[in-house]
């Protein structure tokens, strides 16, 4: 017996967060904050330097389709930060990802293409990215849950084609993207590390 109103154990914390794990295509846009550092390629005024000396690029992700469409997230993409260089290779790799995700690109590819490809201006060119995001649970400043993005979907992923929607298959989860050929269950691969299409 759920949704009684004498008893709350299964109402849910925040009804309004998205699935951990979830893929959507977003498009990124970039508030910016006005802090330009041509020695390091920030400018445009698109990063932010927060009280703590910080710098980020402050996100807007908004799903674009699907049954979460319109929503926003907002994750800052750091920059850099006095504690240590986590935080900017955390960043670095979001956009990485994000371009890889964007421009259709593998992550294992390292042809000049592909190279070409994850090179940028500047951070106007990440300025209404579209690509793949998995949406993932944090929380804030205040303890609270809420939605942020650490990582974008490439065309490794089997779901990829179908939610970027590169693939000619109709956008329903039930119809399948290609001829079934006794397609393995959809966990994880049995072997680490290989696409399942590769088993």
């Amino acid at each position: 017996m759920s949704g009684l109103w004498n008893d709350f154990n299964d109402a849910q914390s925040n009804a309004n967060l998205i699935p951990k794990g979830t893929l959507a295509k977003v498009r990124l846009t970039i508030r910016p904050g006005g802090f330009d550092d041509p020695s390091q390629g920030w400018t445009g005024g698109y990063a932010t330097r927060g009280s703590t000396g910080a710098v980020y690029l402050n996100g807007e992700f908004t799903v674009l389709e699907g049954q979460y469409a319109r929503r926003k997230i907002f994750t800052l993409i750091g920059l850099m930060s006095p504690k240590g260089p986590d935080w900017a290779n955390m960043g670095r790799s979001l956009i990485r990802g994000m371009l890889n995700s964007a421009r259709g690109i593998s992550d294992k590819d390292t042809s000049p293409q592909a190279q070409a490809a994850r090179r940028i201006g500047g951070f106007a060119d990440l300025d209404g990215l579209e690509f793949v995001a998995r949406i993932d649970v944090g929380t804030d400043a205040m303890g609270e849950e809420k939605n942020e993005i650490r990582a974008a979907v490439t065309p490794d992923h089997r779901d990829y084609a179908q939610i970027m929607g590169t693939a000619s298959a109709p956008m329903a989860p039930t119809a399948p993207a290609a001829p079934v050929r006794s397609a393995p269950t959809p966990a994880a691969p049995a072997t680490p590390g290989r696409p399942s299409w590769a088993e």
